[in-house]
């Protein structure tokens, strides 16, 4: 199984960023130039990437105490897929983005690991003061 961990500092309050992570249709804005669109179906989150692949992610928890969101890819190339991403408070106005990303198969990291980065790169872009 691949682990894929990635942490980025966002120049936003936590609980900002947090209420925008929460939502799960909030990743639209928080990974806008990644994802073009996102749909929400009951607890199945539907995303469309730019390069026009869409995945769907089952929600399995939001816990506003850790400020941590949870998912899993349902169907698709992955025989195994769950993530989570989080966010903890920094000094002054700052907050800790952190995703963590479980998946097989180990072949899917070539595909897995440009998306991620280029997630951090978005939310870093779009979450600011």
């Amino acid at each position: 199984m691949t682990t894929l961990y990635r942490e980025c500092m966002l120049d936003m309050p936590a609980a900002d960023a947090w209420a925008v992570l929460r939502d799960p249709l909030g990743a639209g804005r928080a990974f806008a130039g990644v994802l073009v669109d996102v749909e929400l179906d009951g607890g199945v989150r539907r995303v469309t990437f730019a390069d026009g692949s869409v995945v769907e992610e089952r929600i399995v928890a939001v816990d506003d105490e850790r400020m941590r969101i949870a998912y899993t890819v349902v169907g698709g190339r992955f025989e195994h897929h769950h993530a989570s991403m989080r966010i903890t408070p920094a000094e002054g106005e700052r907050c800790r983005f952190e995703w963590i990303s479980d998946f097989l198969p180990d072949e899917a990291r070539s595909f897995v690991e440009p998306l991620v980065d280029a997630g951090c790169a978005a939310i870093v872009r779009n979450l600011r003061r």
